[in-house]
Order: C-alpha cells, then structure tokens, then sequence
C-alpha cells in the first residue's frame, strides 16, 4: 500500500513536471513567434517599442479628460511615428480635443484624424469589428503580393484602416484584399509609402 501510494506521488508529479513544460513550450513558441515578427518588421526594434511607448502616451493624454472617459470611444494605432486615431466621440468639440490632446506626444510626427462624430459603438459592434479584422488579416497573410507582418489592420464600425511601411504595389493588394471582404463598408490607407 504504501509503495502505490508512492508511485500516485511520483506519478502527480511527473504529470504536474509534464503540464508545467507544456506551458513552457507554449510560452517559448510565443517568444519565437515575437521574435520573428520583430525582427521582419520593417521598422527598427527601437522604433517599434518608441511607436508602442507612443500608443500608451496618448492614451494617458486622453485619459486626463473626463469628458473623453465618459462620452468618447477613442482607439489610437502608432506605426513609425504616425497615429492614427479612430473611434467615435459626440461632438466635434470633443474630437478636437483628442487630437489636440494626441498632438502633445512629442514622438508623434503625422495624426491621421479617423475619429468620426457620433455615439460610441455598442459591443455587438465592437465584437464585429474584431471578426472582421480576423476575415482581413487572413485574407492578407494567404496573399503573397503584401508582406502580412507589415500590415496593421484596424477595424472601427466596419470600416478598415491600413498602416504600414509598403512600396505603392503592396498597398494597392493590401486594400485591394480588404475591400472585397465581405461586411467592409470602407477601407482607408494610412501606409507610409516605401521605395
């Protein structure tokens, strides 16, 4: 009995050992997938952590105004030091001052101002434009004339914003692609074009 009782141990433990790798594996195959995207993307490592020290920035700068908190629905996106900022907000008051608010991010050298007029979108909404930017994003790794980990998609109330560094032809299959899915009602280049 007592050796059974040993060998339960040692068996929990081996599986608990087995468990506790497997999420090792996954984390390590994480970290390469990581890896790889950042050392393929066409901007410097510097520039990529720069571009997401520069989202958090103007999401801290519009979080300083309660009027925003309350009544605004605002996403920004950097890529090599242009923003774009989506969402929606109910006056044109209240989007100036995002813009403006965005504007003090020393980092930021272009805005492109998305940020449509209107009440902010509700969750079924929002849960549409993720499934959508999933249909986009798919659509655009199976293509072989964009390269995918060059493309940001953006999705707000159905409509489609690119960024990236792309040379003119990419930029043209890359919206292209996203104007003939299914469910996008408009589709905006924000592509730094590259030579």
């Amino acid at each position: 009995m007592i050796k059974s009782a040993k060998y339960l141990g040692l068996l929990g433990t081996v599986f608990a050992l087995v468990l506790s790798l497997q999420g090792c594996v996954v984390a390590v195959g994480a970290a390469g997938a990581m890896a790889a995207k950042v050392a393929n993307d066409r901007r410097t490592v510097g520039t990529q952590l720069d571009d997401q020290n520069a989202d958090a920035a103007v999401s801290y700068q519009w979080s300083k105004s309660e009027a925003l908190k309350e009544q605004a629905n605002l996403q920004v996106d950097v890529y090599n030091g242009v923003a774009l900022l989506t969402g929606q907000a109910p006056n044109q008051g209240l989007v100036d001052e995002a813009v403006q608010r965005a504007q003090e991010v020393s980092y930021i050298k272009k805005i492109h101002n998305q940020i449509r007029i209107g009440e902010p979108i509700g969750a079924g909404t929002q849960a549409n434009d993720i499934w959508l930017a999933s249909k986009v994003r798919t659509k655009i790794v199976a293509d072989e004339r964009v390269p995918a980990l060059q493309v940001k998609v953006v999705v707000q109330d159905s409509e489609v914003f690119l960024m990236g560094r792309l040379n003119n032809l990419e930029a043209t299959a890359a919206v292209d692609i996203a104007r003939n899915i299914t469910g996008v009602a408009r589709v905006v280049r924000a592509f730094e074009i590259v030579q």
